[in-house]
């Protein structure tokens, strides 16, 4: 009784490790194949001014405009605070950008805030009215399914009340997969990447991105990371990439970049 009682207790113990460590073990097996950068790699903006031989500050190309949102405020699919700030340097001195997929708008919002005055942002959302026929009648991650679904529901933004961010910025409602691309073909400075996680979208997102993009435009792609099961394709469609597309990890994010040559 004392024996399987001991192998009871064993497994118990071996099960509740592996759940509460599961993403750490993720990690462990899945090695990336992109090359990780410092922040200074990516562009001269983000090269600090040199007080001394001990201290550097930001330079003026790296203060933003920027806000917080409070945990409390339960808002679905965000950056964190400092991804949100490297993408919002960049929007500085673009002209042009796009966003796959706005859920609250935070992004587009600090896009707006960020870029130069007479800058246009155009977002791309999935309907919520729409969002579960166009999603569900795929064979892709379910988890990445359900996190599409539940960052699909809302009808305004965060930016809906400023009536002259609101200017700046088209939201078109529709399905990604069926965006006709063609009068925007390298139109933009910067996209930035945070649709639907299913392995099919990123591929037609990335795939209509590197059209869209200009010559020195940037892509940037969210949630490279192993960490979620919602993750997965991301992860897995950036590595099969990055051999023929010059891609790299930005270094303590889940940003992931490429530089039109």
């Amino acid at each position: 009784m004392h024996k399987y009682l001991f192998y009871f207790l064993l497994f118990l113990n071996i099960f509740y490790l592996f759940f509460f460590n599961r993403k750490t073990i993720r990690k462990f097996f899945y090695k990336p194949k992109i090359k990780s950068l410092q922040l200074e790699k990516i562009d001269d903006l983000f090269l600090p001014e040199t007080i001394d031989k001990k201290l550097k500050a930001p330079s003026q190309n790296m203060l933003i405009n920027t806000f917080f949102v409070p945990a409390s405020w339960n808002v679905v699919g965000m950056t964190s605070d400092y991804e949100a700030w490297i993408l919002s340097v960049i929007s500085k001195k673009s002209q042009s950008i796009f966003e796959f997929g706005t859920c609250s708008g935070k992004t587009t919002f600090l896009f707006a805030l960020n870029s130069p005055e007479d800058a246009r942002v155009v977002t791309i959302t999935l309907d919520p009215g729409k969002a579960e026929e166009e999603i569900l009648d795929t064979g892709d991650n379910v988890f990445a399914k359900k996190n599409a679904l539940s960052e699909s529901i809302y009808n305004n933004f965060m930016f809906s009340l400023n009536s002259k961010l609101k200017e700046k910025i088209d939201v078109i409602f529709q399905d990604s997969k069926n965006l006709n691309i063609d009068k925007y073909k390298n139109s933009f400075d910067l996209i930035f990447i945070d649709g639907g996680h299913t392995y099919s979208c990123i591929k037609n997102d990335t795939e209509k991105a590197m059209q869209m993009i200009k010559k020195n435009g940037f892509i940037f792609w969210h949630d490279y990371s192993v960490g979620k099961r919602s993750h997965k394709d991301v992860y897995k469609y950036l590595n099969e990439i990055c051999d023929k597309h010059k891609i790299f990890h930005i270094q303590n994010t889940t940003l992931c970049f490429y530089k039109r040559q």
